[in-house]
């Protein structure tokens, strides 16, 4: 049986589409049609030997016509009908788990090589009618899947921004510093930008071709990732928090975003008929998950991260790359705090407060970027953390070896 130890993510065999301000240029594209264009050109840029891939996997949390058909549709719509796999929903821990799925299926030895496709789409969320023939007049219940959801949520009772509330007050988090780590996460996104964007280019194709909604012509063309709105600490302190009482404004979270991701991971026998460098080698090391206690969502990542380092009997000073989904900004400052790691230190390059957040891709992204981050330093070790509705947390933990020089 191949172990966790065995399998490898082959460098440059991943991507990621710019993202995009919800109700901005992607906002009328069907997410798993546009998940499917990007992947097909990008196997093929990439000469991925297609029938080799023996196993797919599919994140997306946000329904969209005919999402019920999951993985099967969207690897027939990529040119790959033969490939099948699950289908993952876990809101902002979507990707992460579509790592362990497909680790799972690896080291089961049921799979050689898989494809993680990860999509959504946070503009023009679908409106759900339920039929509930016991309401008055027989009236159905109506839902708006994105709005509704982040209002409130059903175990807790409260909005998603009360949860990083609760976290504010009990670690005694002002919005002064709220602010300026904000200000510096924004900093660290521009040091992407910098020699065109020399660091996003290592796994996103810019310019960026939109494309119309048949897919057949271009539309329009992104430079980078849109909507981003420049944070000058002068200008964050002018927010009011968006509570009556509380410390959260607006510049201390991340906004709803379109686009998706995708990577290949394999068994090291295959990792070099899709890797672009085959003296750098990328191992997963291990996976944590945890949940915290009602409506304290930015806590849950700590317990995960902790998690992930006593799977893989690793001290989290061994760890040389941070990364976080940091829905709130108040997600870092807790980490810091529990952990003693440097807020300063995580979050090189950009994070999803600053660059936006499409749900099911977030993860993905920020774990590429972590790759990238890891190769640029000649190798080391990376944690992944990020937190998820319901209160929980997942984080992956990377090893990567540069044996180039």
């Amino acid at each position: 049986m191949t172990g966790l130890s065995d399998l490898r993510i082959p460098y440059g065999a991943y991507w990621s589409t710019p993202f995009s301000r919800w109700q901005m240029s992607l906002s009328n594209l069907h997410s798993m049609k546009f998940a499917a264009h990007v992947a097909a050109k990008t196997a093929k840029e990439k000469e991925w030997p297609l029938k080799v891939l023996d196993h797919a996997v599919l994140g997306v949390t946000i329904p969209q016509e005919k999402s019920f058909w999951g993985v099967p549709w969207v690897m027939s719509l990529m040119g790959a009908p033969s490939l099948s796999g699950a289908t993952i929903s876990q809101a902002c821990a979507t990707s992460p788990r579509c790592i362990s799925v497909a680790a799972s299926e690896l080291c089961t030895d049921d799979a050689e090589a898989s494809l993680i496709i990860t999509c959504d789409r946070t503009s023009n969320a679908p409106v759900v009618i339920y039929p509930n023939l016991q309401g008055m007049s027989g009236a159905p219940e109506v839902e708006n899947w994105m709005l509704d959801n982040l209002k409130s949520d059903p175990m807790a009772h409260v909005a998603m921004v009360e949860t990083a509330e609760n976290c504010a007050r009990d670690w005694q988090i002002s919005t002064q510093e709220q602010h300026d780590v904000a200000a510096q996460r924004y900093q660290q996104y521009v040091d992407a930008l910098k020699d065109d964007s020399a660091f996003l280019r290592k796994f996103m194709t810019l310019p960026f071709s939109i494309p119309d909604q048949r897919f057949r012509k271009e539309a329009g063309v992104l430079k980078g990732d849109e909507g981003i709105r420049e944070t000058k600490l002068e200008d964050l302190n002018k927010l009011k928090p968006t509570r009556e009482g509380g410390t959260v404004t607006f510049g201390g979270q991340t906004h709803p975003a379109d686009g998706n991701a995708g990577m290949v991971v394999t068994n090291k026998n295959r990792a070099l008929e899709f890797t672009k460098e085959p003296g750098i080698e990328i191992r997963i090391v291990g996976f944590g998950q945890a949940r915290e206690r009602l409506a304290y969502m930015p806590a849950a990542p700590v317990k995960a991260a902790k998690n992930a380092l006593e799977f893989a009997s690793m001290s989290i000073d061994k760890v040389d790359v941070f990364k976080s989904h940091n829905p709130f900004v108040v997600n870092d400052i807790v980490f810091s705090r529990e952990t003693g790691i440097d807020v300063k230190k995580m979050n090189n390059f950009g994070c999803s407060l600053i660059f936006g957040h499409p749900q099911g891709p977030t993860g993905l992204r920020l774990i590429i970027e972590m790759i990238e981050e890891l190769v640029l330093r000649g190798g080391g070790n990376g944690l992944f953390q990020g937190c998820s509705a319901g209160d929980t947390g997942m984080a992956v933990l990377l090893s990567v070896r540069d044996t180039r020089n």
